[in-house]
């Protein structure tokens, strides 16, 4: 991320939130920050971060860019700014990981600014991990500032989330979305009602949407769509379905089929359009309410929500879409 990156429009509050604690001197000792997936949270702690390592902060409080501070951040060397992460996509956050903290931990910082810790995602530390990194957070040393970053806050432990700070970052509106989007991807940008298609795809989570403009995701959604639509119509197997879904990567299709039962369960009490994940598919889904049960509907999206769950386990993907594939398929036969 440059250094001189501003702030994002839907983070201004947050933004002058933090800067509070600069002006006031009241850095907090740890602070957690949680959002949904794709609202900037790991942008907005670096964000933090560099601001406090810096030399000489701008007006807005933001990094200068120029000091020797940021320099060293440029360069990924900072000896004060610590990262913390799974060393493995996939992987949790070890007790070994924790351990070379504290012990980085107990030396001062280098330089006469903090030193900040950034622990992402922070749910991903393992209950050895976590019981650890209470003692961070219960003997805090000298001029140093812990951030942690999380979108699934109710996984850490109530001991760790009692001594942090808080800071929860909110969904920005749809049309603020679709601006920012437009504003980015300038002559890239594709028509205003896909744009719109992306942010509802993404739950109005901006830089999501801007992954699925840049990875042609609603494509790829309405190709497994299609396959989703065969399948009711007894058309397609849905054994042959899940073995190339499997391929494919997991939480966003988990995720769009999901969407598509909540968007059905919602045209049965006649719900707004513009109130759907995929309002360019409502024709279709209208369509297929009326070979559905509304009991049934709710039974695969509660299989659904465990799937969900599931994904982060070494479960067999292709028997999980399998499961889920048949059940859809029997539904649509009850009628």
């Amino acid at each position: 991320m440059s250094l001189h990156a501003p702030i994002l429009p839907w983070q201004q509050q947050s933004w002058e939130h933090l800067h509070s604690y600069v002006t006031q001197k009241r850095i907090p000792q740890a602070l957690l920050i949680t959002g949904n997936k794709g609202l900037g949270k790991q942008q907005l702690a670096h964000q933090f971060a560099i601001a406090l390592l810096c030399a000489k902060p701008m007006p807005d409080g933001l990094a200068c860019g120029q000091c020797s501070s940021c320099h060293l951040v440029n360069a990924k060397t900072h000896p004060d700014l610590i990262l913390l992460e799974p060393e493995e996509p996939g992987k949790g956050i070890g007790i070994a990981q924790i351990r070379n903290l504290i012990t980085r931990l107990t030396l001062k910082p280098q330089f006469e600014t903090y030193r900040m810790v950034i622990v992402n995602p922070a749910e991903r530390m393992n209950n050895a991990a976590a019981n650890a990194f209470l003692k961070c957070l219960e003997e805090p040393t000298e001029r140093t500032c812990i951030i942690l970053i999380t979108e699934k806050p109710a996984k850490l432990p109530a001991t760790i989330i009692s001594r942090c700070q808080k800071l929860a970052l909110t969904t920005p509106d749809k049309t603020t979305v679709v601006k920012w989007l437009g504003e980015t991807l300038q002559k890239k940008a594709p028509p205003t009602p896909l744009l719109f298609c992306n942010v509802a795809l993404a739950q109005g989570a901006p830089l999501l949407a801007l992954d699925y403009v840049n990875d042609h995701s609603l494509t790829l959604r309405n190709d497994c769509f299609e396959k989703w639509l065969s399948i009711a119509k007894q058309l397609d197997s849905p054994v042959s379905v899940a073995e190339n879904w499997y391929k494919l990567p997991a939480a966003p299709l988990i995720f769009w089929i999901t969407s598509w039962i909540i968007d059905l369960i919602k045209c049965f009490f006649s719900a707004n359009v513009e109130n759907s994940y995929n309002p360019d598919l409502s024709n279709q889904l209208q369509e297929l309410t009326q070979q559905l049960e509304l009991k049934g509907l709710y039974k695969l999206y509660d299989l659904l929500l465990a799937a969900r769950e599931r994904l982060d386990t070494q479960i067999n993907k292709q028997l999980l879409f399998e499961e889920i594939l048949i059940d859809w398929q029997e539904l649509n036969r009850k009628k």
